[in-house]
This record gives structure tokens, sequence and C-alpha cells, in this order.
């Protein structure tokens, strides 16, 4: 017998599928990730193998998978829909991973979830008290509301769809069906279809440095970009009055820089506005680590 106590978190992505294991003071101990493949079976598979990878000898030590993926989630039977890029339309992936390996309980949620798990569990420590929001800005838009540590799922599993709140002034069709979504502007992917870059070169950060540089396209995209970021920024404010806004995915990964031109949009607002100056929203918002495996780490604790 042992009193050891491991997690096991697994992050599914369209292009990897990441595992981490981590022990009873959630420190990471060990981590794997492999090629994500095409199919229901092979990502099944593939959780297992990871699973079995990352504990190795501590697998009877485990009391916990958790999985973070993509498509439709219901979080309370493991079942997984409308994975797109996986080629999965509906799978029973808690149910099939826990018995492949030998019962072990696994818990399954949206990615973004898991990302703000990972992000404010690493980000605050042992304090998640309050609210805290997690935007998610990939290759679309959605956020992770936790309250007191506890993920908000809302009555139908649609909490944090910010991405598709029809308020973008611009309009632009979005896959939904609907126009004028913010994800259709301030995600990653819109970011890439506004402002086209060559030879791998990030959207985001180019967007930036060539506004900065009096590009006089780059300042118009760029402030569509920021408008609806600081619109998404506001609404989850606005809603749930988070203690901290955390900024995610792959446009986060622009650092320092994404956070001055939010800075410049809110204060633009602040000027005109006492009461959204009074929010100090600014000081809010933090960018989630780029090197730490948020979404493997939030799946594990969620």
């Amino acid at each position: 017998m042992t009193d050891r106590h491991y997690l096991i978190g697994v992050d599914i992505g369209g292009t990897k599928i990441e595992a981490v294991l981590l022990d009873a003071a959630h420190a990471v101990v060990a981590s794997h990730r492999v090629p994500a493949r095409r199919g229901g079976d092979n990502v099944v598979a593939d959780v297992v193998a990871l699973a079995r990878e990352v504990a190795g000898e501590r697998l009877a030590d485990v009391t916990r998978i958790g999985i973070g993926t993509p498509g439709r989630v219901d979080s309370a039977t493991g079942r997984i829909a409308n994975v797109v890029n996986l080629d999965i339309d509906t799978l029973d992936l808690g149910a099939l991973v826990s018995e492949r390996l030998g019962g072990v309980p696994v818990h399954v949620d949206n990615d973004v979830n898991a990302a703000a798990v990972g992000a404010a569990n690493v980000l605050c420590g042992d304090d998640v008290s309050g609210t805290i929001v997690f935007l998610n800005f990939g290759t679309g838009l959605a956020a992770g509301i936790l309250i007191d540590g506890v993920l908000q799922h809302g009555s139908s599993g649609a909490a944090g769809e910010i991405g598709h709140v029809p308020v973008d002034p611009n309009r632009l069709p979005c896959p939904c069906g609907q126009r004028g979504c913010l994800e259709t502007v301030c995600s990653g992917a819109s970011v890439a279809r506004l402002w086209p870059t060559e030879d791998g070169v990030p959207p985001m950060p180019d967007l930036i440095a060539k506004a900065r540089g009096g590009n006089a396209d780059a300042v118009r995209v760029l402030g569509m970009v920021t408008h609806a970021i600081v619109d998404t920024v506001q609404i989850a404010a606005q809603s749930v009055d988070p203690r901290m806004i955390i900024f995610g995915g792959g446009m986060a990964k622009t650092g320092q820089p994404l956070l001055d031109v939010t800075a410049d949009e809110l204060h633009r607002r602040e000027a005109t506005c006492p009461f959204l100056k009074g929010l100090d929203l600014v000081s809010r918002i933090r960018l989630a680590p780029a090197d730490a495996p948020l979404g493997a780490i939030g799946a594990a604790l969620a």
C-alpha cells in the first residue's frame, strides 16, 4: 500500500495530445505528447497510451484522470461530440478510457475550461478564491469561468461561449450563422484572415508592429481587433466582475504588446466613462504562462 496519490491530465488538440502526471502537491512530475490522430478509436488509444506513459509504475496510484477536449462535451457523462478536426461525431470518451485503464475515474471537460483551471492554478497557486475569467484567444474565442475554484458550465454547458455574442459593428459573417460575432474579429484565426502574413510569421505581433510603424492598413485592422478584444473584456467583466482576467490561447503569446494595445483601448473608453474607469480593468488582466501545459494541468484538476 502507498499513501501517494497522483492525477493524470490529458489535453487533446487538433494537432497534438499532451499528458501530465501531477503529484499530491499538484506539481508536474512527468509529461509526454504525441501527434494527434484522427478518429475516435485512435484518440482513445492515444489517451490510454499517454496515461500509461506518464504514470509508468505509478499507474496503480492514480486516483483520477482528467481530459480536456474541443467539441461539445457532456461533463456529467464524459461523452463528446462534433470534434471536427479529429473526425469525431460522438464518442463516449470518459467511459472508454476508464474501462481500458482498469476503472480509474475519468472526468472530461471542454478544453477551454481545462485551460482556465490550469492558468488559474499556475498564476494563483492555492488561492483561486473569488471569480476568475480565462479568455481564450485561439482558433476561436471562448471563456472559462471559475468561482472559488469551481468551473461554471451553465444549464446546457454553454457558459463562456462569449465568441458568439454578435455585437461587433463590422458585421462579418460567422460560421455559426450569425453576423458580427466577436470571434470573427478577435480570435487568432480571424486576425490571421484580417492580417495575413508569410513564412509562418505570427499575425498579431506583426500587426501591432506595423501599426506602431505607421502603416495605415495596420492601424485600421488593429483598431478593429482591439475594439473587439475590449468588448470581450467588458462583457466578461461586467457580467461576473472577476478579480482576474487571464488572456490565453495562441494570440496571448504576443505577450506584453497585446496587453499594451488592450490597455490603450480601455483607457480611451475610460476617458469618457467614469463607471468604466472605476472598474480599473487594466489592473485585472494577466497573461497565461506561455510555456506551461495549462490544458493538461487544468484537465487533471478540473
